[in-house]
């Protein structure tokens, strides 16, 4: 996860891990919290359905999604691991 950034998106799938640009600052929690709410729109589940397991402080994170309507090999065009 790359904060800060001019706006929230997928930039890809490396190791099996998505890859998120996000638009919020890494201050007092703030990227972490939009993380959540940023996955749980992409995958069409509740924000409160998405819970990070590992990572708070650290640019790898681990996340748990209840719910997903969507698979994050959804979220790319077939056979692309890049938008």
């Amino acid at each position: 996860m790359q904060p800060g950034a001019k706006q929230n998106a997928v930039t890809g799938v490396v190791d099996g891990a998505l890859r998120l640009r996000l638009a919020a600052p890494a201050i007092e929690g703030r990227a972490n919290a939009a993380l959540c709410a940023y996955l749980a729109e992409l995958l069409g589940t509740a924000k409160t359905r998405v819970k990070l397991l590992k990572g708070g402080s650290g640019r790898i994170k681990l996340v748990e999604v209840r719910g997903a309507r969507r698979t994050p090999e959804e979220l790319f065009p077939p056979g692309k691991t890049t938008p």
